[in-house]
């Protein structure tokens, strides 16, 4: 069975994924790329080093996020956000953000690319220490897609 999610099952599948892909497009490109965040109830919050994504969304700051709940083939869920990129420079937004990363990280196993900083898994007492560019995405639509197994018909009986 296919259906619609409803408003709630997108906010639950937002909030419990860790990886989601954010596609940006400038000068004529496309770009998809998966990415770990958190998911605040109004942004999607991430942390990223300078490179190609953060140069599209300077240029371009309308994005699309996408997130799957997968547990087989046949039984999914998917989120699609359209939202407006947000650069955090401010030292008390990014502050805020990177808190909020790091409490969303900690309790996850972790692999090099989620290690922020030389204390990890501890705070470091200044957020700063922690280099890269910190960014959300203003979550202004939401759709909701899924798929679930129903009892098929014994097909050999």
């Amino acid at each position: 069975m296919l259906g619609r999610l409803s408003p709630q099952e997108i906010e639950s599948v937002l909030h419990s994924q860790l990886i989601g892909r954010i596609g940006c497009h400038a000068d004529g490109e496309t770009y998809v790329v998966p990415i770990s965040y958190v998911y605040d109830g109004k942004h999607v919050i991430c942390h990223t080093h300078e490179g190609k994504k953060i140069r599209m969304m300077r240029a371009n700051p309308k994005v699309c996020f996408q997130v799957d709940d997968m547990a087989d083939m046949a039984n999914w869920k998917s989120v699609i956000a359209q939202g407006r990129f947000e650069e955090l420079e401010r030292p008390e937004e990014r502050n805020a953000a990177m808190k909020k990363l790091l409490e969303r990280y900690l309790p996850m196993i972790s692999s090099i690319t989620t290690h922020l900083g030389e204390h990890w898994p501890f705070h470091p007492e200044n957020f700063a220490e922690i280099g890269g560019r910190v960014f959300r995405i203003l979550v202004e639509e939401r759709t909701g897609r899924f798929e679930r197994e129903t009892s098929s018909p014994d097909l050999h009986g």
